[in-house]
C-alpha cells in the first residue's frame, strides 16, 4: 500500500514539474487562442464515416490528384546525384530558382524583380504566409481579411497576437470586396491587408480594380497589402489570373505568395515563394532564417525547371479543373442546387438549401449522400450558408458525387 502511494506521489511530483508547477501552466497564452485546423476536423470526420462503413466520396481535401510534368520529375531525379545538392541549401534559396521566380514573373505578368533583394524560396505558401505575418504583426496590430477566407490567415494571425477585421462578400458582387466602403479609421489602424486571387473557397479571380484600388488604400494609410497567389496559372478564362505586382504603385507596399504545389501538382514536394517590395521582403527573410526549414535543393531544382517552361503544362491543368467545376456544377443543378460560379482555382462554393445551416448540410452530405465537404463557416463567419466542394478527382467521381446527393435529397424531399 505504501509502494503504490509512493509511486502516486512520484506521478504527481512528475507532472507539476519545476517546482510543483503543473505542465499546463506553462503554456504559452497564445495557443489558448489559436483557432482549431477545420481541415484536421474534417479529416477526422471522413475517417469516422468510412470506419462505420460508409462509401464516402471526399471532397473536403485539397490534395492534387495528378502528377507533376515528367520534365520537373526528371530535373528531380538528375538534381540528387549534384554534390551541390548534397550540401545545406542557401538560406533564401538557390540561385537558380530564384533567377526561375523572377523570370517567371517577367514573362507571365510583365513584373521585373531582382532576385537578390526581391524573391524568397519558401517550403510552401502556408510557410510564406506565416512568416508574412510574423514579420508585420505585433500583438494588437490589426489585419484585415476579406470574407471568406482560408483559416491559416486568422491562425497565423492570433499565433502572432494580432487582431483581425473582416470585409465581407457575396455572390452579388462575384465575392469581391468592396474595399472603398471599409472605414478609414480602420484602414488607418491596419498593418496588413492579405487577398487571395484565385480564391479559396469562393474561386472568385481579381479584377484590375480590385488591386489597383488595395494599392491605393495601402499607399493612403500606410499598410502593405499581400496576395495568396496561390493558384496562380489556375484560371478558367482565356487570360491567366492577374498578379498583384502587375499594378502600377504595387512595388512600393505589395508583396505575393505563391506555391508550386498547384501549378506543377507537387504538393508533396513543399515548394513555393515570397516576392515584392525589398524592405518588407528583408524582415521576412529575418523571420524565415530563424523559423523555417530551407526549401529542399532537389526541389528548387524541379521548382525551377517548372517556372523556366512555356507554361503548358499548367493552362492543360487550368483547363482540367474547369471542365470538373462545369460537371459538377452541372450535376447538381440537376439536383436542385446551385453552384456559384468561378473563375478559377481548385475548389467549388455551394449554396446551402433554405432552412439548413453550412454544418447540418455537410453532416447530411456525409451521412445521407456518403459525399464529404467543408462547412462554409470554417472560412469564417461569412463563409455561413455554403460549403466548399474539391475539384481535385476526376469528371466521373464528381458526376456520382452529384448523383448521389440528387439521390440522397430526393429520397429526403
Amino acid at each position: 500500500m505504501a509502494e503504490d502511494e509512493s509511486a502516486r506521489g512520484r506521478c504527481a511530483c512528475a507532472s507539476e514539474g519545476n517546482g510543483g508547477r503543473r505542465v499546463s501552466s506553462l503554456i504559452a497564452a497564445r495557443v489558448g487562442h489559436i483557432p482549431s485546423n477545420p481541415f484536421a476536423a474534417a479529416d477526422a470526420r471522413v475517417a469516422a464515416a468510412v470506419a462505420g462503413g460508409l462509401d464516402v466520396i471526399d471532397l473536403s481535401k485539397g490534395n492534387p490528384d495528378g502528377e507533376p510534368p515528367r520534365f520537373m520529375v526528371e530535373a528531380a531525379i538528375e538534381a540528387t546525384h549534384d554534390p551541390v545538392n548534397f550540401r545545406y541549401p542557401a538560406f533564401d534559396g538557390k540561385p537558380a530558382f530564384l533567377d526561375a521566380v523572377a523570370g517567371w514573373y517577367g514573362r507571365e505578368h510583365g513584373v521585373h524583380l531582382d532576385p537578390a533583394t526581391q524573391v524568397l524560396a519558401v517550403s510552401g505558401a502556408s510557410v510564406g504566409i506565416s512568416v508574412t505575418i510574423e514579420a508585420l504583426i505585433d500583438e494588437g496590430d490589426l489585419v484585415v481579411l476579406v470574407g471568406p477566407y482560408y483559416p491559416q490567415y486568422e491562425g497565423s494571425t492570433a499565433v502572432a497576437g494580432g487582431r483581425i477585421h473582416v470585409v465581407p462578400t457575396d455572390a452579388d458582387h462575384d465575392f469581391l470586396p468592396d474595399l472603398d466602403a471599409v472605414p478609414d479609421e480602420i484602414w488607418d489602424e491596419a498593418k496588413l491587408l492579405i487577398l487571395n486571387y484565385p480564391n479559396n473557397p469562393t474561386g472568385a479571380a481579381a479584377t484590375r480594380e480590385l488591386f489597383a484600388t488595395a494599392v491605393r488604400i495601402a499607399h493612403r494609410h500606410h499598410l502593405v497589402v499581400a496576395n495568396d497567389f496561390a493558384y496562380a496559372g489556375i484560371g478558367f478564362d482565356e487570360t491567366p489570373p492577374l498578379s498583384l505586382l502587375g499594378v502600377p504603385g504595387s512595388e512600393d507596399v505589395a508583396i505575393e505568395l505563391c506555391s508550386l504545389s498547384k501549378m506543377y501538382m507537387i504538393a508533396g514536394w513543399r515548394g513555393g515563394f515570397v516576392v515584392g517590395e525589398p524592405t518588407v521582403m528583408k524582415a521576412i527573410k529575418a523571420v524565415h532564417r530563424q523559423t523555417s526549414l530551407l526549401v529542399t535543393t532537389m526541389v528548387q531544382d524541379a521548382g525551377a525547371a517548372g517556372l523556366n517552361s512555356d507554361q503548358s503544362t499548367v493552362r492543360v491543368l487550368a483547363q482540367r479543373y474547369r471542365h470538373r467545376y462545369e460537371t459538377l456544377r452541372d450535376g447538381l443543378s440537376a439536383a436542385g442546387l446551385h453552384l456559384e460560379t468561378a473563375r478559377g482555382g481548385l475548389f467549388a462554393w455551394l449554396r446551402v438549401p433554405d432552412g439548413w445551416s453550412d454544418a447540418e448540410f455537410s453532416d447530411w452530405l456525409l451521412h445521407k449522400a456518403q459525399v464529404a465537404v467543408i462547412p462554409g463557416s470554417d472560412f469564417g463567419p461569412t463563409g455561413a450558408g455554403h460549403v466548399r466542394l474539391s475539384l481535385l478527382v476526376p469528371s466521373a467521381v464528381l458526376a456520382e458525387a452529384s448523383e448521389r446527393i440528387a439521390a440522397a435529397r430526393g429520397e429526403a424531399w
